[in-house]
């Protein structure tokens, strides 16, 4: 089985750290989004991996996996020069793919749940000799139960387990069961790329592929997500989900601290990091080579590599590395993206003096 997994997309949601980073790149204590994904894989017994990448934000992307080794992969990188939907890339991963089983999977997804259940469940199933050489199931797609499937893509399901019928954004769902975005699929998938039109907003889509599958009558199976699940491409659902993987980290503190500094809780501190007359509470993240001097550092923060934090209060926020924060009483609920500076203006008059990119937003205390 093969792995195939989507990191093309401008991230619009996610600007302006996206205008100069992929979207997949931004870290989830201090690990890359797209990472977590690969490892998933490579957990599941999946190494043999195609990544899809844009012409924009391919190169940074292939500069952070490198060839994949130290992760476990080998990869394969293909190139999507137009966002022309999912089913474009199974379109264009076709000599990768070959006629193998394969796994699809959105890299700016995160999941609590691993793929292994995922995986073996459909391996087995077409394994089984009772059932023939494939069982009769070609596909398989993972679902969550959701409160207002709305704004999802939405399966209906019949008793025995199979999806008849996948609607997008539906006005009345005809069940709770949001896609995910991780999909299973054999060869068949191939011809039914091949058989769909573009959608009205001129994508193939993986969801009109499916739908063809069934209509063909192919078995598509599903599985229940268990656990959480977060599209980290907006602000909110991104610090969210850096606050349930931080709840997951095991106390590590190879940096240096002084006699002065209090370090509470689950708290990593990668060496060449110094904790100076600071306070660290965690859960906790800090990177290599930062520096942080009589400051807080409150729970849900992760601080990457190379930063420099100064007389200043932060919590709940992701810091990119090469970022120095000082002189701020403090900072919560906050992105705050690569080589960014932030310290309190000593002016006279005193005011708030900004430089900020397209598409940011900033929230000032009352």
């Amino acid at each position: 089985m093969k792995g195939l997994i989507l990191s093309g997309g401008a991230g619009t949601r996610l600007r302006p750290i996206t205008h100069t980073s992929a979207k997949q790149l931004v870290p989830i204590a201090n690990k890359p989004i797209l990472f977590y994904g690969i490892e998933a894989m490579v957990e599941a017994g999946i190494d043999e991996i195609g990544i899809i990448i844009s012409p924009e934000t391919g190169g940074d992307i292939q500069t952070a996996v490198g060839d994949g080794r130290e992760l476990g992969a080998s990869i394969t990188w293909l190139v999507q020069d137009q966002p022309l939907g999912l089913a474009h890339c199974v379109l264009i991963a076709r000599e990768f793919l070959g006629d193998d089983d394969f796994v699809m999977y959105l890299g700016d997804n995160m999941l609590e749940q691993n793929l292994i259940g995922f995986v073996n469940e459909f391996t087995s199933r077409r394994a089984s000799p009772e059932l023939g050489s494939t069982g009769g199931r070609v596909a398989q797609i993972l679902l969550a139960e959701v409160d207002d499937p709305r704004s999802f893509g939405v399966a209906e399901v019949a008793a025995d387990g199979s999806v008849v019928r996948l609607v997008e954004k539906p006005e009345n769902p005809p069940s709770n069961l949001a896609l995910v975005g991780a999909y299973l699929f054999d060869k068949t998938i191939h011809d039914a790329v091949a058989a769909i039109e573009p959608s009205p907003r001129g994508e193939l889509e993986i969801t009109d592929a499916i739908q063809w599958l069934i209509d063909e009558g192919h078995e598509v199976a599903h599985d229940i997500l268990v656990g959480w699940w977060l599209d980290t491409g907006k602000k909110d659902p991104l610090l969210e989900c850096n606050r349930l993987v931080l709840d997951t980290i095991e106390p590590q503190l190879d940096g240096s601290i002084d006699e002065r500094s209090e370090v509470v809780g689950r708290v990593r501190i990668d060496s060449g990091a110094t904790i100076i007359n600071s306070t660290i509470r965690g859960p906790v993240v800090i990177g290599a080579n930062t520096t942080v001097t009589d400051s807080y550092i409150g729970p849900y923060s992760s601080v990457a590599a190379d930063c420099q934090i100064t007389n200043a209060e932060l919590d709940h926020s992701v810091i990119l590395a090469n970022s120095s924060i000082a002189n701020v009483a403090r900072i919560t609920d906050s992105l705050i993206g690569s080589h960014v500076d932030v310290d309190r203006s000593a002016h006279v008059p005193a005011g708030i003096r900004l430089m900020l990119g397209d598409h940011s937003r900033v929230e000032l205390e009352g």
